[in-house]
């Protein structure tokens, strides 16, 4: 693949047919992709916990109620002890990335603390854990029809209900994915 064809900022949603229960119905959005590997946050997929949890754990004073009862997302099956928030861009803080012109990827405890105390991005996608793959490894599963991609949506990333994301992110490219049964051309 070439510049022009990583996936950076764009969602992969996962084929019907994609059985690793890791990412059976996922969507996620890819943070990082390259000639190394992949990077990608699972965005439907809830933890068992509220964001007041991680919080607690941190020892972060919260003054700001809702954003203790924001859901936790399990983002991967990788390092689900690290943290990720996935937000627009803007702010400062110690440790983000920019994925494109409009989102970034914060994963220093500053962000968490601002959010705690209603001063963070106003939009925001908190996640354990990520979803990597080594050099060559996303292309080849994308080849194997495990995969769709489509462009990121800002709507589907942090607006659209959680249980709709699978379904929200095909219907861009115009799929319905619970149509799809046999493999897709990919070619």
């Amino acid at each position: 693949m070439n510049e022009t064809t990583y996936l950076n900022n764009q969602f992969i949603i996962a084929m019907p047919n994609l059985a690793d229960p890791n990412f059976f119905h996922t969507v996620a959005y890819m943070c990082q992709h390259n000639e190394d590997g992949a990077l990608g946050i699972v965005i439907n997929r809830p933890a068992d916990m509220k964001l007041g949890e991680i919080f607690k754990q941190m020892d972060i004073t919260v003054t700001s109620p809702y954003s203790a009862e924001t859901p936790v997302f399990a983002g991967g099956p990788v390092q689900q002890e690290r943290g990720f928030v996935v937000h627009p861009a803007g702010g400062d803080w110690h440790a983000t990335m920019a994925i494109s012109d409009t989102i970034s990827l914060t994963t220093s405890r500053d962000v968490l603390e601002a959010i705690a105390a209603g001063e963070g991005p106003k939009q925001y996608l908190v996640a354990l854990g990520y979803a990597g793959w080594g050099a060559g490894q996303l292309e080849k599963e994308i080849m194997e029809n495990a995969w769709l991609n489509t462009p990121c949506s800002k709507q589907v990333l942090f607006d659209t209900p959680v249980n709709l994301r699978w379904k929200a992110a095909a219907d861009q490219i115009g799929i319905d994915i619970n149509q799809l049964t046999a493999p897709a051309g990919h070619g």
